[in-house]
């Protein structure tokens, strides 16, 4: 029992931080194709942009805890938004940046995510994500919440266990690409609702409130973070 331990570990370990070789460019051309078609049609869009609540509210949650605040909970809704709550000072560089990282967060997984495939880390790149969401997962204070998380958490557990290597590779490049492209619409949509006078609470509003800086500079910060990371995110795939 303890050899077949001591002879599994080492395996685990020699996959988690071994390289994989890089798909076919046509494969990577594929991914970024199924991203768009998922990304940019309202209709499919509305279904699709619950796997970026994710990412955004769990950026709020991870940026919460690391600057000190207290991680109360994360609730995940059917319309695609999400609320996270925390506990600290209402203010400083803490509240700042936990504020600050919802919008950024998608864009910015997708460019590490790009930097792990770049570099043939394609497994740890998928166990990474579903480390991640089971973490996460401990947080969810709503039934619809645990449901998208335990379904985002399987399809990474399942790809990651049962799948060969092509599989992996093409649904870790069609993740991280749509990471990259979507991290890019929910800052236009947030302008959007902002020229028509909506969206009062809205993270870039928040900010605005604690740094006295405007709101559209913040704003603008979050279309430089979505927009710089699919550009450098994207040479990276692109790099076969």
């Amino acid at each position: 029992m303890e050899s077949t331990a001591a002879t599994a570990l080492p395996d685990v370990w020699d996959r988690l931080m071994g390289t994989q070789p890089d798909p076919d460019l046509w494969v990577v051309l594929a991914t970024l194709g199924a991203a768009l078609a998922v990304v940019v049609p309202h209709t499919v869009w509305r279904v699709s942009r619950n796997a970026i609540t994710i990412a955004h509210e769990g950026g709020h949650g991870l940026v919460a805890l690391l600057s000190g605040r207290q991680l109360t909970g994360i609730r995940l809704h059917s319309d695609t938004s999400g609320l996270t709550l925390s506990r600290g000072k209402p203010y400083g560089i803490g509240m700042i940046l936990t504020a600050a990282s919802g919008y950024t967060a998608p864009p910015l997984l997708g460019l590490g995510g790009a930097a792990l495939l770049a570099a043939g880390r394609i497994t740890l790149l998928l166990w990474l994500a579903t480390a991640l969401l089971v973490a996460m997962l401990v947080m969810i204070r709503n039934a619809y919440g645990v449901l998208t998380v335990v379904l985002a958490g399987g399809a990474f557990l399942l790809v990651s266990w049962l799948a060969g290597p092509q599989v992996q590779a093409a649904f870790a490049y069609a993740v991280v690409w749509f990471l990259l492209f979507g991290g890019v619409r929910p800052a236009f949509e947030l302008q959007a609702k902002r020229s028509r006078g909506g969206a009062g609470d809205s993270d870039a509003d928040q900010l605005s409130r604690l740094t006295h800086v405007p709101a559209g500079l913040w704003l603008f910060l979050f279309h430089v973070v979505s927009l710089c990371s699919l550009i450098g995110g994207g040479r990276w795939l692109l790099e076969v």
